[in-house]
């Protein structure tokens, strides 16, 4: 009974939902036709020979309301219609992923639906379905399953099925429908509100009249809202528990969670590794989803994958977003009966891609020249050599203030060489002067130039052991050596530097104890030269590759122009020619209904006033007052001829009705 009130509510508020859209619609027509209307009686008005000035406040206001209807009339287009074909995408054919494709087909049939038409892949970690349909969704269309491609690469079989689960649930339970018509709406509402906020900002006259449409809009989205919400988070849940069915409700809360853990490490990814490397070196992966996938299954990143999926179980839900809390859901499928999935998982992968989707999503991802504009600039490599790259980038950036610290303390004592190049960083130089007792110096000056406050990147130095982080910075030093001659490497370490993989017969902790010692204890740089020519390592020998200061390249030489490179697309170009066009947009509007108005103005007729006839000069001689022919010798005057008015009537006044007053009875009588 609770169900079928809940069904009949949904129903009801889904209809309620498409009479606002349709509504929404209306009103946008009606506006359009209003101000039609205002612009067609501004100018018929001008053109009437009554008027006095021209309506210019009419004017205005219709030029300024311009750039606010074209903007809403074209979010409605927009959206009205059947979105365009996505860009940052890349399709799937049967030939490229026969086993993803077969997987798709077998779920659908297992949840009662047909499959889409399209799978396509993104760089997003998130999958969703579409139904390009027309007719505000009403009508069947194409179907399109976006599957983000950092899902592929993090999600385990079982769980990426409860994903593909999920999805093709929207379908069979027509989701679909609806969420075209919810997210249109939505969507178009909010096209309409940024139009009018960008001519608004973009123009000040646009600005005097944007608030009333402003709030109007803003009232409006936020009741559509409030009637689609609940629609919306139940047909989650619903599809919630058609995967369930189908994979499992274990399988599908793990999803769940691994998906919002997934999402946190791959922005991370991006902007505290992919970033940075690239606009350091300008070299980037040919395949940037394999190294993430690399960094989903490191083992040092067990615990804080752990941490993000607890995190994301106790964030509660975006008041815009239609997906119901983490929380909500897990409840509502420990609910569910545990019961074996329909369809068992294939013991091998069931999604294997061919590399060449992941490297054309890649290049998607990240665009750009192929061809370096440098030496190793802007260079796709292959993402294991890009893996091994970012770890020796991570572990030698400390090396640039640190040669930094060396120069600054040589000049200081007056031992530094003027010359017109610095020398390049060397063990030697740093040794010397820790035998010259400068290692203090050398470390406060080494703390000043590290970030956040003289700690080392890794993390588990204090400010309380000032000589830690030189230390540090000289093993690294003598590592950088060691794998410039071949004999070591740098092993990748996503919580923190790379580690320092030694010759064989070495632990990894013995460096970092010999140049330990060698800065805490004087006179012990002699027995880590021992140590370091036993290795072949040569003091005097600077790195091959190393910056204009002694450190790594990982910086811009003098005189070099900085690269300025960027993993998203830039905003400034489309957003200042969007501005352009409503300046120009309103300004045109303006100048044209101006000069319109004014032209209809000037050309006005005259008013035509009633008159007496008036008989002007006459150029010819009357003689007899006649109508002669021969010129006159002079002009003469007529007498002008007035009409013959009426005369009025005379108006008398009536005799005074005075009445007759007897007086004789009043008249005193003689006396006798």
């Amino acid at each position: 009974m609770i169900a079928a009130a809940r069904a009949l509510l949904a129903t009801a508020r889904a209809l309620l939902a498409l009479a606002l859209l349709v509504l929404f619609y209306a009103l946008v027509a009606a506006i359009v036709l209003l101000w039609a209307a205002f612009l067609v009686a501004a100018l018929w008005t001008a053109g009437t020979p009554e008027a006095q000035t021209p309506p210019t406040t009419v004017v205005t206001a219709c030029a300024a309301l311009a750039p606010i209807v074209f903007g809403m009339v074209w979010a409605v287009i927009r959206t009205a219609r059947p979105a365009a074909p996505r860009e940052d995408v890349v399709t799937v054919t049967r030939r490229g992923a026969p086993e993803l494709w077969r997987t798709v087909e077998e779920l659908a049939l297992d949840v009662g639906t047909r499959p889409p038409g399209h799978i396509k892949l993104t760089a997003e970690v998130n999958a969703s379905v579409t139904e390009d349909a027309p007719l505000l969704g009403l009508a069947p269309g194409r179907r399109v399953l976006y599957l983000g491609l950092p899902l592929l690469a993090g999600l385990p079989p079982a769980e990426l099925r409860a994903v593909l689960a999920h999805e093709l649930g929207h379908f069979s339970g027509r989701h679909s429908r609806f969420g075209a018509v919810a997210h249109r709406g939505a969507a178009g509402l909010v096209a309409a509100r940024q139009a009018i906020q960008g001519a608004s900002a973009a123009n000040d006259l646009v600005r005097l009249y944007a608030g009333v449409p402003l709030l109007l809009l803003g009232l409006y989205t936020h009741v559509f809202r409030w009637l689609t919400r609940p629609v919306r988070r139940r047909q989650e849940l619903e599809a919630d528990r058609e995967a369930a069915r189908v994979a499992g409700p274990g399988a599908v809360a793990d999803a769940l969670c691994s998906t919002a853990a997934l999402e946190a490490a791959w922005q991370e990814f991006l902007a505290d590794f992919l970033a940075p490397m690239r606009r350091a070196t300008g070299r980037i992966p040919d395949d940037p989803f394999r190294a993430f996938a690399h960094m989903a299954e490191a083992p040092e990143l067990r615990e804080p994958m752990a941490a993000l999926r607890a995190r994301a179980v106790e964030r509660p839900a975006d008041p815009d977003d239609a997906h119901p809390a983490l929380a909500v859901r897990l409840a509502r499928l420990s609910r569910l009966p545990v019961q074996e999935p329909d369809a068992a998982p294939s013991p091998r992968d069931p999604v294997p891609l061919r590399p060449r989707y992941a490297v054309a999503l890649g290049r998607v991802l990240l665009p750009g020249p192929d061809a370096p504009s440098g030496p190793d600039a802007g260079a796709r490599v292959p993402w294991r050599d890009w893996l091994t790259e970012l770890a020796e980038h991570r572990a030698t950036r400390v090396l640039t203030p640190l040669a930094e610290a060396v120069c600054e303390v040589e000049e200081t004592e007056g031992t530094g060489q003027p010359t017109a190049r610095p020398e390049r960083l060397t063990i030697h130089r740093v040794l010397r002067l820790l035998d010259g007792g400068r290692r203090m110096p050398l470390a406060r000056a080494l703390n000043a130039r590290l970030p956040e406050g003289g700690r080392m990147p890794r993390g588990d130095q204090t400010e309380q052991d000032p000589l830690a982080p030189l230390a540090e910075a000289l093993a690294v030093l003598i590592g950088a050596q060691l794998v410039a001659r071949g004999t070591a490497y740098w092993a990748m370490n996503w919580t923190g530097p790379s580690i320092l993989v030694p010759p064989d017969g070495i632990a990894p902790e013995t460096i970092r104890t010999w140049a330990d010692t060698a800065v805490r204890l004087p006179g012990q740089t002699q027995l880590l030269g021992l140590h370091l020519a036993a290795l072949g390592v040569d003091e005097c020998a600077p790195l091959p590759s190393t910056g204009p200061a002694g450190g790594p390249a990982d910086g811009p030489t003098p005189g070099e122009k900085a690269r300025r490179i960027s993993i998203t697309p830039g905003a400034t170009g489309p957003a200042r020619r969007r501005i352009t066009a409503v300046r120009a947009l309103a300004l045109t509007v303006l100048v044209g209904l101006t000069g319109l108005t004014l032209a209809l103005w000037v050309n006005r007729d005259e008013p035509s006033y009633p008159g007496t006839p008036v008989t002007r000069w006459n150029d010819r001689y009357q003689p007899g007052g006649g109508t002669g022919t021969g010129p006159g010798p002079y002009p003469t005057y007529q007498q002008p001829t007035f009409p013959v008015w009426p005369t009025p009537p005379a108006y008398r006044l009536p005799p005074p009705s005075v009445p007759s007053i007897h007086i004789e009875p009043v008249i005193p009588r003689p006396t006798p």
